[in-house]
């Protein structure tokens, strides 16, 4: 199974009978944050933009023409990236439940995961937290490339990997962790099957950079996730 057959066949599944009701709330956080952060970076757009402007030498001046869109697109891609990263502390306990329920109707087996509601609830926003630890020092190296001339000619394209990349370690870890496996050895998994790693790591990107539509698609980036567990690293080797 490829990657955008796993992305398709997992949004037909969450607005099916049986669990559609496990996607009110997670809906309700996205469109939240959502809304909030849309506001808050339309009111500081310009500031940010002057602030970036009187940042370029005068030896980089001819170049204006182009550090203005590349300033655009490497601003929407940090935005996106506290947009994934907020909405999925928020609302990672209902995601993993989701794919529990999701595994269970598509293999006709539950995950391994044998802990209790409200613990494994705590212990996804753990994961989370876990996850922040990871994405974020990678993040902050990657935006002040973002503001060195000449470097930041090549942070879209490095933001552009990276949010594959990301994307992949975010939803992946939802069955994975269901299925018990630590973090480590997810991140060993996927670096394994890099191809489909980064292939729906970025169908997913895709999906998330559609306006208002994202909000009702991220759930199928679940459902498409423990697709592709089943289909390509339940019998991985773990790490050593």
């Amino acid at each position: 199974m490829n990657a955008l057959t796993a992305l398709r066949r997992g949004t037909y599944l969450v607005y099916q009978k049986g669990l559609r009701r496990y996607i009110f709330l997670p809906l309700l956080v996205n469109l939240a944050v959502y809304a909030s952060m849309l506001s808050w970076v339309v009111n500081r757009f310009s500031g940010w933009l002057n602030s970036a402007m009187t940042m370029v030498p005068s030896w980089l001046e001819w170049l204006s023409w182009l550090i203005w869109p590349l300033f655009f697109v490497s601003l929407l891609l940090v935005v996106f990236f506290t947009f994934t990263l907020v909405t999925h502390l928020i609302a990672a306990p209902f995601y993993g439940f989701l794919a529990a329920k999701v595994e269970q109707q598509v293999t006709g087996r539950a995950p391994l995961d044998d802990r209790g509601l409200a613990k494994t609830a705590i212990d996804a926003v753990g994961r989370e937290l876990v996850k922040l630890g990871y994405i974020l020092p990678r993040a902050a190296a990657l935006f002040v490339v973002s503001w060195v001339p000449g470097l930041n000619l090549l942070s879209p394209l490095l933001w552009a990997l990276f949010s594959a990349w990301i994307m992949a370690i975010t939803y992946l870890d939802y069955p994975m962790d269901n299925n018990k496996i630590t973090f480590r050895d997810m991140r060993h998994r996927l670096s394994q099957r890099w191809w489909p790693s980064l292939t729906y790591g970025g169908w997913v990107t895709v999906v998330t950079w559609i306006p208002l539509a994202n909000l009702f698609l991220i759930p199928g980036a679940v459902a498409g996730a423990v697709l592709m567990w089943d289909h390509h690293y339940r019998g991985s080797l773990t790490a050593g």
